[in-house]
C-alpha cells in the first residue's frame, strides 16, 4: 500500500523546534509502510483460504500472528521509550502525542479482538470465522492508515530534533528483540519490497555487517521461499 505522508485538511502537526537534527527518523516511514503492505493482504489471504484447508490456515495464520506481534512490539517500544522523552523535551507537542497514544490503544483493542479470531481460524480455517477475521482486520487498517500516516508527518519530525541517535535506535532495539530470530530475516524482506530503491539503498547502507551477510547468505532466499507460499505464482517484489 502507497500513502502519502502528509497532513490531511483539519490536521495541524506540531511546531518543529529549531537546532541540529539529531537522529534520523526515515527507517519509521519503511517500516511503516511494511504495516501497512502486510494489513493490507490480511483480510483477502484469510477470505482465499478454502474451508477446512488447515495446513494453509496454519501458514497464513501463522505469518498473520507474526505480524500482529511485530506490530503490538512496536507500538509498546515507542509506549516505554518515545512519548514521555517527546512530552517533556518538546512539550508544545503533548496533543499529538495523547493522540498517538489514543490511536495505540485503539490498535491494542483491535488486536484483542483479532486474536481469538486468528487462533480459532488457524486451526480449523472455518469460513465464518475466518470472514469475521477479514472484517477485523479491514477494521484495523483503517486505523492504521491513520495513525501510522500521521505519526510519520507530526511525531518524527520532533523526535529528530530532541532524541539522540542512540536513543532512536534503542527503540529499535526493544522492537527487535521481541521479534523471534527466524522471523528477522524474512521480515527484513517485507521491508526492502515495500521501500522505494533510494530508501531500500539508504535503510540497508545503516545495517550492521553481519545482518548483511546474512541477510546475503540466507536472508533474500528466505524472503523469497515465504512470499512465494504466501502468494503462488505471484512476481516476488524486488528487494536488494
Amino acid at each position: 500500500m502507497k500513502i502519502e505522508y502528509a497532513s490531511l485538511p483539519g490536521e495541524v502537526p506540531p511546531p518543529v523546534p529549531d537546532g541540529p537534527r539529531l537522529c534520523s527518523g526515515d527507517d519509521m516511514r519503511i517500516l511503516h509502510n511494511a504495516f501497512l503492505w502486510g494489513y493490507e493482504q490480511a483480510p483477502e489471504l484469510v477470505r482465499a483460504v478454502l474451508s477446512g484447508d488447515t495446513n494453509r490456515s496454519k501458514f497464513v495464520g501463522e505469518w498473520l500472528s507474526n505480524l500482529d506481534k511485530t506490530l503490538h512490539s512496536h507500538h509498546e517500544s515507542e509506549d516505554l521509550l518515545l512519548w514521555e522523552k517527546l512530552e517533556k523535551r518538546s512539550p508544545s507537542c503533548a496533543l499529538h502525542v495523547g493522540q498517538m497514544r489514543a490511536h495505540h490503544a485503539q490498535v491494542a483493542s483491535l488486536l484483542d479482538d483479532a486474536s481469538p479470531l486468528l487462533e480459532q481460524w488457524t486451526t480449523t480455517a472455518d469460513k465464518r470465522i475466518g470472514e469475521q477475521l477479514a472484517e477485523a482486520y479491514e477494521r484495523l487498517l483503517e486505523v492504521l492508515k491513520v495513525h501510522l500516516r500521521r505519526e510519520v508527518v507530526e511525531v518524527v519530525p520532533i523526535a529528530e530534533k530532541v532524541l539522540t541517535a542512540e536513543e532512536w535506535e534503542a527503540i529499535g532495539e526493544h522492537s527487535r528483540a521481541a521479534i523471534p530470530k527466524s522471523r528477522l530475516l524474512p521480515q527484513l524482506g517485507m521491508l526492502f519490497a515495500n521501500s522505494s530503491p533510494e530508501d531500500r539503498a539508504a535503510f540497508y547502507a545503516t545495517m550492521p555487517a553481519a545482518v548483511k551477510f546474512l541477510w546475503k547468505v540466507s536472508g533474500r532466499r528466505q524472503y523469497k521461499h515465504e512470499y512465494e507460499h504466501l502468494f503462488p505464482g505471484e512476481p516476488i517484489p524486488e528487494t536488494i
